[in-house]
């Protein structure tokens, strides 16, 4: 019997933001539509953060303009404040936005510039504009399998911060392995200590052969959202390893249908295109 299929997330904003070169606006219109055609539904497409901290996205608000998304695509960008939540909002074309929130103490502060008791009330207020506005929200729990700066971080950290989220109100949330360093057991014993995985994603960075057992264990918890970049394109630029990336859009999804979690809508034919046209992008305007 055919288990539910997940939900799958492709993540080109993922793919982009750490490119050292700048990709038109006209390419990434492109490209994003080659996906909604191709029967992709849940795009992590962009960013409304600092120009100067990620120059890629700068032109997230155009790039939205430029989209003819059929009405149950969800398209999502990522924010780093309030502010972000509001340009969302004001494009009149985002329907999510994802807000990442770090176990870590040192990463949160790194990457969105205020530490984790000014990020969590931050939550609070952006959680209630999206609300207010009818945008769906969703939190990237960082660091969620351990951590590279030498903090105390154990699985049950992960665990209770979901806890709070769901408390929170909060009903989307992923959890990233932001720098790669996740290992099969990681994921269980985070896994484990939640009584419930079903509504829970995973955003994962590995090494192009280590993401098979990842998903595996995932799937065995419950775990049904899944994400990440055709080609493999992109990950965390924190990983200090040029072979961990996101996973490959084009090898996943045939391993999940191969299992029984085929994600419906996608055309299956398309993706080896899709892949290199992805591959290429990360070099073409180099």
């Amino acid at each position: 019997m055919q288990a539910a299929g997940p939900t799958y997330v492709e993540c080109p904003r993922d793919a982009w933001q750490g490119l050292p070169h700048v990709l038109p606006t006209a390419v990434k219109v492109a490209h994003l539509q080659s996906l909604l055609d191709a029967g992709f539904r849940h795009l992590d497409l962009g960013s409304f953060v600092s120009p100067r901290a990620v120059p890629q996205m700068a032109d997230t608000e155009k790039v939205l303009e430029g989209l003819n998304a059929p009405d149950d695509a969800d398209l999502l960008c990522i924010v780093g404040n309030l502010q972000g939540v509001e340009r969302a909002v004001e494009s009149g074309r985002v329907t999510s936005v994802g807000y990442p929130l770090s176990v870590n103490e040192t990463f949160q502060r790194r990457n969105v510039g205020r530490g984790l008791a000014d990020s969590w009330q931050e939550l609070e207020a952006m959680r209630s504009l999206a609300v207010g506005a009818g945008i769906g929200l969703v939190v990237y729990v960082s660091m969620a399998f351990g951590n590279p700066y030498r903090e105390t971080w154990l699985p049950s950290m992960t665990a209770e911060t979901v806890v709070r989220l769901r408390d929170m109100g909060v009903r989307r949330i992923a959890l990233a392995d932001t720098v790669g360093t996740a290992d099969a057991q990681a994921v269980d014993r985070v896994l484990s200590r939640l009584s419930n995985a079903s509504d829970l994603g995973l955003h994962l960075h590995a090494r192009p052969d280590a993401w098979e057992q990842l998903l595996e264990v995932g799937l065995a918890r419950g775990v049904r959202w899944v994400e990440g970049a055709l080609g493999g394109v992109g990950g965390c630029p924190f990983a200090g390893d040029d072979l961990v990336g996101n996973l490959p859009t084009e090898r996943v999804l045939p391993w999940l249908a191969d299992r029984g979690f085929g994600v419906t809508g996608i055309d299956s034919a398309a993706l080896a295109t899709l892949a290199e046209e992805a591959k290429a992008l990360a070099v073409r305007f180099g």
